[in-house]
């Protein structure tokens, strides 16, 4: 039985598209939270996780400004993503019944630790195994007896944006595996202009692109 676990897909359509493909059938599958903001396809990812069989959906910190309506970061450049992004968001019911975490075989699964990044090179103590998202960077980290995996994000992956991270956990076996493929970032940079969002916003996207 192999359950699909993934993260941070902020509304990147194509790339969430791309992982399932890749991934192929599974009997479960797993959201550790912001399927929201940033791309263009808030409600359409929102809904393709929901249409997933055996599917547990996490609040993430995005979902989370989704629901109180207001970014509370600091950040310019999220800020005119949130700002764009939730004129058209309508899904604020489903989002609001998403958990805080779950129970995936010896994994904890939550959208992070503590409110905190945590990054490959993070000194950090744990006390359980963990399955978590939020900071982009997809790593194994093992400390105390215990491991974590960030699975790293769908959508918006920090050093290549185009390249789509996720893991795959086998209850069998009790293995996980970190995975990742190449979507195509020219169908959303497309729906971006579309929808005329900034060209700061776009620029983001093309200065991170993997070639």
């Amino acid at each position: 039985m192999r359950a699909l676990v993934y993260s941070d897909v902020h509304g990147n359509l194509p790339a969430f598209e791309a992982m399932l493909a890749k991934a192929g059938d599974c009997e479960m599958y797993v959201c550790l939270g912001d399927l929201v903001n940033y791309g263009p396809w808030s409600n359409e990812c929102v809904d393709l996780a929901l249409s997933l069989p055996n599917s547990t959906l996490l609040m993430g910190n995005h979902e989370e400004a989704f629901i109180d309506g207001v970014y509370p970061g600091n950040s310019p450049l999220v800020k005119a993503f949130f700002a764009k992004t939730i004129i058209n968001f309508d899904r604020k019911i489903e989002i609001s019944a998403f958990l805080q975490d779950y129970k995936l075989a010896d994994y904890l699964c939550t959208h992070t630790i503590n409110n905190t990044y945590i990054y490959p090179d993070t000194d950090i103590s744990i006390n359980n195994n963990y399955l978590i998202g939020h900071s982009h960077h997809q790593f194994r980290y093992q400390n105390n007896g215990f491991t974590l995996y960030n699975v790293g994000s769908v959508g918006q992956n920090r050093k290549y944006i185009n390249s789509c991270n996720f893991l795959l956990y086998d209850l069998d076996k009790k293995e996980a595996t970190m995975e990742n493929v190449i979507y195509p970032l020219d169908l959303l940079i497309k729906e971006m202009h579309i929808q005329n969002y900034s060209e700061e916003c776009i620029n983001y996207y093309m200065s991170k692109a993997k070639v």
